[in-house]
């Protein structure tokens, strides 16, 4: 099947017919060709205890018609101790370029078993790799460190913003060779607890202006997510309300954003690329979990009654679909309404 349109919600398949798995992506122009990379949860049922396969990137040309070009981070399933092991929570892979070492560097987030959650750092010559560990265990700033998001400025400056797990969220300026931390950052968005600490950054530069999109914290299900700005890398951020003003379920049309892609050619088109994560689960009312969420970091879940939940939840993200918007701009506050269907060609 040939696309000539994006169609958010729907399956994606890529040239070969198969599901897309590139969850919580992001993508990258690489002379003259789009690459998207995410999570690999090709063999994810959510009951075999498999949360990744790997990191899998495919090819483009036009951004709707994808080439699988395989798996360029490997799972390590005969090393029980590795942060690639299968069994490990690897999410939202991010990759930048470094033209001074002329490196490509990906940073994953990791949480095993221990749910202390660190960074794993790897490098490679190509984008599609071979990538080598760098860093493992990494605990940036000696914070247990979360959903993030890497930035690089027009000076080649790179910065990492990261969730403070169920704290708050860190803009982090990386060393030169961006597999670090200098030790300089700035705070932003304290919050008392989940669900209401923010995570999923994902950060952007338009009219000199900074964005940050970011998402509440409640696991898998999906929540409101929120819009702000600053004038600089480290803000101060001014919050602009709900992305999605017109989503009466307030779950940003059942999906979490991963990052936000500026397509190059267009005048003003930034594509938010979300993840729909429980496809399966899209009747569950989102004050429903919200409260349970309240109630686990409150007093451990003793106030609220889980039988208001329904069904157990089968974290089947093999079938995990995706939710690419444009992003429209009420003078400078971001909006994305939903669309059953768009084209690129439709903006400028």
């Amino acid at each position: 099947m040939r696309y000539n349109s994006f169609r958010p919600g729907r399956i994606w398949l890529d040239t070969e017919g198969k599901r897309i798995q590139a969850h919580g992506g992001s993508i990258m122009q690489v002379d003259g060709v789009f690459y998207w990379y995410g999570e690999n949860k090709e063999k994810t049922d959510g009951k075999n205890g498999i949360w990744h396969w790997g990191v899998r990137c495919y090819a483009s040309a036009d951004l709707y018609n994808w080439e699988d070009k395989g798996i360029i981070i490997p799972p390590e399933p005969d090393d029980p101790d590795s942060s690639l092991h299968p069994s490990a929570c690897m999410d939202r892979p991010h990759i930048i370029y470094n033209r001074r070492t002329k490196k490509y560097v990906c940073w994953l987030k990791i949480m095993k078993k221990n749910k202390e959650q660190t960074e794993t750092v790897l490098t490679a010559e190509h984008i599609l790799g071979p990538y080598t560990k760098v860093r493992e265990d990494l605990r940036p700033l000696g914070m247990n460190a979360g959903d993030f998001d890497l930035a690089v400025a027009d000076d080649g400056k790179a910065y990492y913003y990261f969730e403070r797990v169920h704290s708050e969220l860190i803009c982090a300026d990386l060393t030169e060779d961006y597999t670090n931390v200098t030790g300089y950052y700035s705070t932003h968005f304290p919050r008392v607890a989940p669900p209401y600490v923010r995570e999923a950054p994902a950060h952007f530069v338009r009219n000199g202006k900074h964005y940050l999109l970011t998402s509440g914290t409640t696991g898998y299900f999906p929540n409101p997510s929120e819009a702000a700005a600053a004038d600089t890398w480290h803000g101060p951020f001014n919050v602009l309300g709900n992305l999605h003003p017109d989503d009466e379920t307030q779950t940003s049309y059942h999906s979490q954003i991963s990052s936000v892609f500026q397509v190059p050619g267009k005048k003003d088109l930034y594509i938010a690329c979300a993840d729909r994560w429980l496809p399966r689960e899209m009747h569950r009312e989102y004050d429903v979990y919200k409260e349970m969420f309240e109630s686990l970091f409150r007093d451990g879940g003793q106030s609220f009654d889980f039988s208001r939940m329904g069904e157990p939840v089968v974290e089947d993200t093999a079938i995990a679909d995706y939710v690419w918007l444009p992003i429209l701009f009420e003078g400078e506050r971001p909006v994305i309404r939903w669309m059953d269907e768009w084209r690129l060609e439709d903006f400028e």
